[in-house]
């Protein structure tokens, strides 16, 4: 039941569904998270370390950038359901077609400044 309440609690908070919704569009850093919800990095890190522990967030360096992606959910039935199942839920929402229409706009090295 712990991986279950694990998973349930990261998914929880509006903030970190957002970050949900916009890494299926694509890899980010924190950066480009930070740009898109308008909070603080502290905040878009801690956000990202409690999905990480879910198993619903992983990341990869590359070069100068730590990419934050979604996982296939091979960790937990549940995170894999849930990653399946939040693909489909929440496009007709206003806030993630508003933060949909950022991303393409995301430019990493302004974000950055790197």
């Amino acid at each position: 039941m712990k991986v279950f309440i694990k998973v349930m609690k990261a998914i929880s908070d509006p903030n970190r569904v957002k970050i949900v919704k916009l890494l299926q569009q694509k890899m980010m850093c924190v950066c480009e998270l930070q740009g898109a919800l308008g909070i603080s990095q502290p905040s878009v890190s801690k956000h990202l370390k409690v999905l990480e522990g879910a198993g619903l967030v992983d990341y990869q360096k590359e070069g100068p950038w730590v990419n934050y992606y979604l996982t296939d959910g091979r960790s937990s039935p549940y995170a894999a359901n849930l990653l399946g199942n939040i693909k489909h839920w929440l496009d007709d929402d206003p806030e993630i077609i508003e933060l949909s229409k950022k991303v393409p706009f995301l430019n990493r090295e302004a974000l950055c400044k790197k």
